[in-house]
């Protein structure tokens, strides 16, 4: 990743924050900015995502739409086009297209599609009568998180606390990981992933013990054990080609 750059991460949950926290905080620790907008957190969740992204150094905002509620209407697209040119950035982060059409939660087909309407409405006229003082801001390079496909990896190790820590600041998620845990594991297999599960005794406990396995799993997968010249490495997919003067190593 360039040094220094403006990113934006528009995200549809807030545990998202920590998923991407790699690169957004690894952008910060090279001199740039990291945002992230969500569209979707309860009241509670939201005190901790904060937390989370502080952890990170992240500017955090919340774009409060409705649960099971997300289309492509007018306001909708307003929403999102406004963070976009008040923030200005060089690089946005979002879902996957491809995940979030497999995925059966109802709410992230309508976001992908609103999510890549708004980064392509941002750069025209539209809206403008709305957002006094604000420019119609370019189409900046996109970044896909979490893909079934990636095709760029990030070096997180140096951030790599820094996203524990903030995964931690995640009560609500972790308990209700832990819950869902507790139903698809074992207690053998939990043992396996996580020794020392069967004496945790709340599901928050349980959910950040597996979430912490799960977690280095995938970055481990994403770095060494793929022939990668990371240990820890944070997995995306770029839209369109690369662009380079000459190729590089």
């Amino acid at each position: 990743m360039s040094k220094g750059k403006k990113l934006l991460f528009l995200g549809v949950y807030g545990m998202e924050v920590v998923e991407c926290g790699g690169a957004l905080a690894k952008n910060v620790l090279n001199g740039g900015e990291s945002y992230a907008s969500i569209m979707l957190c309860s009241e509670t969740s939201q005190s901790q995502v904060f937390k989370a992204a502080a952890e990170l150094d992240v500017d955090v905002t919340f774009l409060n739409f409705e649960f099971g509620m997300v289309d492509l209407s007018y306001q909708a697209k307003v929403k999102l086009i406004r963070r976009i040119r008040e923030v200005k950035p060089d690089i946005i982060i979002t879902q996957d297209p491809e995940h979030s059409y497999h995925d059966l939660d109802p709410d992230r087909r309508p976001a992908m599609i609103l999510i890549l309407e708004s980064i392509a409405l941002a750069s025209r006229d539209f809206a403008l009568n709305e957002m006094e003082g604000l420019e119609p801001h370019s189409i900046p390079t996109i970044y896909y998180m979490t893909p079934h496909h990636p095709n760029t990896v990030v070096d997180i190790s140096q951030v790599w606390d820094k996203k524990e820590k903030a995964m931690e600041q995640l009560e609500s998620q972790l308990a209700f990981s832990g819950a869902h845990f507790d139903q698809m594991l074992d207690s053998k297999t939990a043992e396996i992933l996580s020794p020392g599960y069967r004496d945790l005794t709340s599901h928050a406990d349980k959910g950040r013990a597996i979430h912490k396995a799960l977690d280095k799993a995938v970055h481990l997968y994403h770095g060494f054990p793929s022939h990668g010249n990371f240990a820890l490495a944070e997995a995306y997919r770029r839209e369109g080609n690369f662009h380079l003067q000459q190729l590089t190593e």
